[in-house]
């Protein structure tokens, strides 16, 4: 075997991101729990491995895949959504736009939405009340649902003011459209609430059923680790396959952004029909 060649791009994804399944295979890499389990030695010498190969340095022996499996190391701490809370934090990070926002800006965008989130999942938990206890068990997934629609477009209210870059295919800004930042925002909105329908929507059913056999009765303690691994169980899938429902370097159609917009773009570079943006996570 020779010696690994210097001209793959670890900058992006192993594999084509304008396929599903493409999109699928990255995600679950970058979200497999068994990068949790690698040790300190392992993370440090994936890291050396990567900064070697972008120096122009082949570790002797090293394969492809072993520079990939190296590549998504350092990335890990990032993508485990540890409880895969939806919180505002991770909203705001994984923002598409790079339009500055003020220390006041991010704070009543916080504030508003942890309020709305809140709100809505006490709202509906005194609707169900009176209802028979499976409804009950829903009422998690339909708050995260509703959620997500008040947390993701308040924690990136900057986007749909001042817009996100579009550019040409070859990767050139050509502008700032809030009507790509509305479609961004939307389908993460999408993503996030099928993201939560397979974790929210069958450990209630499966949870409902085990609780009326005499084995949990016998061990209520069991309760809980149970629902929680098969929250995460769920998740394990559901996360990768979700985020990959969408391109994250999504197009929109020059005729449906702004007419300002629009003009400029002709003016510049009449021969483009298609812009992309980032749709962020």
């Amino acid at each position: 075997m020779g010696e690994l060649p210097l001209d793959i791009n670890i900058q992006e994804p192993r594999w084509d991101q304008s396929t599903f399944l493409g999109r699928a295979r990255h995600f679950f890499t970058v979200t497999d729990p068994r990068n949790l389990l690698l040790s300190g030695a392992q993370l440090e010498a994936s890291r050396n491995i990567v900064q070697n190969y972008r120096a122009g340095v082949v570790t002797p022996g090293l394969t492809e895949d072993q520079l990939w499996r190296a590549k998504k190391t350092p990335t890990v701490v990032f993508w485990q959504w540890v409880n895969q809370s939806f919180n505002a934090v991770v909203n705001y990070s994984n923002r598409s736009g790079d339009a500055p926002i003020t220390v006041g800006q991010l704070g009543t965008a916080y504030v508003s939405a942890t309020t709305g989130a809140v709100a809505t999942a006490l709202g509906l938990k005194s609707l169900t009340k009176h209802l028979p206890p499976l409804v009950g068990r829903f009422v998690p997934f339909a708050a995260v649902a509703a959620a997500n629609c008040i947390n993701i477009p308040l924690m990136r209210q900057r986007e749909l003011q001042v817009g996100i870059p579009v550019t040409d295919e070859a990767g050139q800004r050509l502008g700032h459209s809030v009507t790509a930042a509305k479609q961004g925002i939307f389908q993460v909105v999408i993503s996030r609430i099928c993201m939560a329908i397979p974790a929210m929507a069958i450990p209630p059913v499966i949870m409902d059923t085990l609780e009326k056999k005499d084995f949990l009765k016998r061990r209520p303690w069991l309760g809980a680790p149970l629902q929680v691994g098969l929250v995460g169980f769920c998740l394990v899938f559901a996360t990768p396959l979700c985020c990959a429902l969408f391109p994250q370097r999504s197009s929109i159609h020059v005729s449906r952004l702004e007419p300002e917009l629009r003009a400029q773009i002709h003016q510049q570079n009449p021969s483009v029909e298609v812009v992309y943006y980032n749709k962020g996570l």
